[in-house]
């Protein structure tokens, strides 16, 4: 039984803003770790919204986050059968409430970008001869050749990046190719580390999906092929040509154009799919540098994204809650109100994992002298991981060029966008008025506008021209008075003090 594919599978990082003027667009980890699905009508309002909860729905899997974190710290991965499983269970939910699938004109989704899915030789025949008597996590069950998929949180492919940009002549020629320099989440470095830790695995691989394609591709029956935007994070995708940089396959495995397939353009009608901070722009000149990543827009063939991701995100917020404001965001929100703007100096940086941007790891606490200390009061700890966190986003979108001027506006979204102090510390560090949708699952949303887009595409309709009729985006808050005057010496403060605590892949350690 074909069966209309949900719009999320994870969470995602493919939502576009049309909203004039926006230069940030700030979305958070998927916090709680769900496969979610939203169905809109022809006047884009939300009729059908439901989620399967990986951790809670799915406790045979043993998850935590919907990730499992390997010994080292480094390895991340997902359980490909779990993803399954889920959109097995979210369809018999919405079959269950009478949803009524026969109406439904098009289809998108938003997938983690970089996860990657490995499939069996011979996987093919049995995708396509599923039976509608069983559920898919059954019928695939021996399908793929690695169990546990690498996601986008994983660090533990530096060996494999370093010989990726030996082979390209450099980071930065890497960069103008690709769009990013070597990146650890990258797809050509998780395959590369692949084929040269179980080469017998990859040899027994006969496709290689991402998970976006990979969602796509239970509801064809057959493998889809990889879009250009999600194809961009992957160091292997010439983003000016669109096409495969062969260059780029021969340095991470043998026989890898075959098992990709050739890459499309994200707005094919086939279904389509697309977790963490991140900021986007559109822009129309891309400059590819050693920081961020340029990657092919999805909804303007003409014009690209630029994008910086931040790891430690959602999830950061969650432990700092739980551990300061025993579990209740209302309480982490009296906290933060309690302390001043600048948090009289104190300054934090919060990575429980490898971040990207910038790379470092560990708990790193600054007084106001720069001194640093082994804890704060828990209030102060709560403004300063917020805070921090901002100021680490607006700091490395400065240094890729980006300028913040009068009339930026920010679109946050995502589960975090419905907390109003958190939003006020952004507002303040950034200096800019923040605007909120109405909804936190803007992955799926976006989804159901790209899936009306794409009835369109080809005939050259816009997705502002699609999307007029979606509401506003409402005014959330705007700059305290003051905020730019306090927060300019503490983001040259805090460029400075994570100098300090940047990791050093050559010796693995921090540098003191």
């Amino acid at each position: 039984m074909k069966t209309p594919l949900p719009a999320a599978l994870g969470a995602g990082i493919h939502t576009q803003t049309w909203f004039p003027n926006v230069l940030v667009l700030i979305k958070t980890v998927n916090p709680d770790a769900q496969l979610k699905v939203i169905a809109i009508d022809e006047q884009l309002r939300v009729i059908y919204e439901d989620n399967v909860h990986f951790d809670k729905d799915l406790p045979e899997f043993k998850t935590q986050g919907g990730v499992y974190i390997h010994s080292d710290r480094l390895t991340v991965t997902s359980p490909v059968l779990m993803w399954v499983k889920a959109l097995d269970m979210i369809l018999e939910k919405m079959k269950s409430s009478g949803f009524n699938f026969s109406q439904i004109r098009a289809l998108s989704g938003a997938g983690q970008q970089h996860g990657s899915v490995y499939w069996k030789k011979g996987s093919i025949q049995i995708l396509k001869d599923a039976s509608s008597e069983l559920p898919l996590h059954q019928s695939l069950k021996g399908c793929f050749s690695v169990s546990n998929s690498p996601i986008w949180m994983d660090s533990s492919t530096a060996s494999q990046c370093r010989a990726l940009e030996k082979a390209m002549g450099g980071a930065q020629p890497l960069a103008t190719v690709t769009g990013s320099r070597a990146y650890e989440r990258f797809t050509g470095n998780q395959i590369a580390k692949i084929y040269s830790q179980n080469p017998e695995v990859y040899k027994q691989t006969e496709r290689i999906s991402l998970v976006s394609s990979f969602a796509a591709s239970l509801f064809l029956g057959t493998y889809a092929p990889i879009d250009y935007s999600d194809g961009s994070g992957m160091n292997l995708l010439q983003i000016w040509e669109k096409a495969w940089s062969k260059s780029c396959l021969d340095a991470c495995a043998p026989g890898l154009e075959e098992r990709l397939g050739c890459p499309v353009p994200s707005h094919s009608v086939l279904i389509s799919l697309g977790t963490s901070d991140t900021l986007f722009l559109w822009i129309q000149e891309p400059t590819p540098a050693l920081e961020g990543h340029i990657l092919c827009n999805p909804v303007d063939s003409q014009t690209y994204m630029a994008l910086l991701c931040f790891k430690n995100g959602s999830l950061m917020r969650e432990r700092i809650r739980d551990e300061c404001a025993s579990g209740s965001w209302d309480e982490f929100s009296k906290a933060l109100s309690s302390t001043a703007a600048g948090n009289s100096g104190n300054l934090g940086f919060y990575f429980d994992v490898m971040e990207i941007t910038p790379e470092a790891v560990g708990i790193h606490r600054f007084n106001r002298d720069n001194q640093k200390v082994s804890s704060f009061p828990k209030e102060v700890e709560i403004r300063a991981l917020i805070e921090g966190q901002f100021m680490a986003k607006r700091i490395h979108a400065e240094k890729l060029g980006y300028k913040v001027l009068p009339k930026t506006r920010i679109l946050a979204t995502g589960g975090a966008s419905h907390n109003k102090k958190i939003l006020q510390v952004l507002s303040d560090v950034f200096n800019a008025p923040v605007f909120t949708i109405d909804t936190a699952n803007s992955a799926c949303l976006g989804s159901a506008y790209r899936a009306i887009h794409g009835l369109v595409a080809e005939r050259n309709v816009s997705l502002a021209d699609v999307v007029k009729l979606a509401p506003e985006p409402r005014l959330a808050v705007t700059p305290t008075p003051g905020a730019e005057e306090l927060y300019r010496p503490l983001l040259k403060r805090y460029a400075e003090l994570e100098q300090k605590v940047i990791y050093n892949p050559a010796s693995s350690c921090l540098v003191k």
